[in-house]
């Protein structure tokens, strides 16, 4: 197998530095745009068999080193109470904002409420033979709340703030909620076979220190520390988080994910000798011509080396406007680029 990415999760010597990117398996792929013709988004994730021949279909066009889940991270949100349907963005309801809204959530079983996700799993495991290893994931429990309360995105999220300023106590009880229904959630992905779990805390940076310590941190530790005996890599990805890297370094994870708000060799020295990195190429960058953005690949290559450990990905997803040639072209830049024998 190609163990380039768990090898550099866990701070080990590698050939080279391995390379993947969030929503890899998405619309700048025509073979992921041909399925979706025929299928809706709700119904793709839901269907083990097309999800899992979308996950494969960038392990097969770009050669890269990881595979992830095709599924979303609002998947629990429905067992626990909430429709959701997608105007393309998520649409929850009915949004959490009240005591009661929180006690009427439920904390599913997940083998029986969402059984395609572990299906989809194992089929996966099956059909990559080895080849690259298999990321599942899931929210952090933060964010997950913040789309249950605004009942999707939001540009400043009022109705999120306004709970933790004026009701904290039914906040905290929402994040008990979020983090119990997200422990077994990811615990059950990498008992089906997943071999690493990335949690997403794409909404913490909307918190200052104190906040993020109460808030977001302290929940997505526990799911973090739930995961510990299972036997596979922790990533913890908070996006615009650059001003809570010294709260992020007590998070308990193996791996840290930055996006390119923050120099890796800076995130280096603030989160540690005990983390390994993973990113953090501007998204936007693959919009440029290749040259430039094999230039940028170098560089970040380079500056991984500050690291214990470095997972080339992008700081965020990747966008669907991208060119399919641009974004082979960043593969093949990081698959071939220079490392030292060893980060330190």
């Amino acid at each position: 197998m190609n163990d380039l990415f768990l090898r550099a999760c866990r701070r080990q010597p590698v050939e080279r530095t391995p390379i993947w990117m969030m929503r890899q398996a998405g619309r700048y792929l025509p073979e992921y745009r041909a399925v979706r013709a025929k299928v809706d988004f709700v119904t793709l994730c839901k269907t083990p068999e097309l999800a899992a021949e979308v996950t494969i279909q960038p392990i097969d066009r770009l050669g890269v080193d990881a595979a992830i889940l095709f599924s979303d991270i609002l998947v629990p949100a429905e067992p626990m109470g909430l429709t959701i349907k997608f105007n393309p963005g998520p649409v929850l309801e009915p949004p959490v904002r009240r005591a009661d809204d929180v006690a009427r959530l439920r904390v599913p079983d997940p083998e029986e409420a969402v059984p395609f996700v572990y299906e989809t799993i194992r089929i996966l495991r099956r059909e990559l033979e080895g080849r690259v290893p298999l990321i599942g994931f899931g929210a952090a429990p933060f964010t997950l709340a913040a789309y249950l309360v605004e009942g999707g995105g939001s540009k400043n999220f009022e109705h999120l703030k306004r709970l933790i300023y004026a009701e904290p106590a039914v906040a905290h009880a929402l994040l008990e909620k979020c983090t119990a229904t997200l422990e077994t959630y990811l615990l059950a992905q990498a008992r089906a076979g997943a071999q690493a779990i990335q949690i997403f805390d794409t909404w913490a940076g909307l918190l200052d220190p104190v906040d993020y310590r109460e808030f977001a941190l302290r929940y997505a530790r526990r799911v973090l520390d739930s995961l510990r005996h299972a036997g596979v890599p922790r990533i913890y990805f908070a996006l615009d988080a650059s001003h809570l890297l010294d709260e992020i370094r007590e998070c308990g994870a193996d791996v840290v994910g930055l996006d390119w708000r923050t120099p890796l060799a800076e995130g280096s020295r603030r989160l540690g000798p005990a983390l390994a990195l993973q990113g953090n190429l501007d998204p936007s960058v693959l919009l440029a011509p290749p040259p430039a953005i094999e230039e940028r690949a170098r560089r970040i290559v380079a500056e991984g080396s500050a690291a214990p450990g470095h997972v080339f990905n992008l700081g965020h997803g990747i966008l669907p406007e991208t060119p399919v040639e641009h974004a082979q072209a960043l593969v093949d830049a990081v698959r071939s680029a220079p490392v030292r024998e060893w980060k330190r």
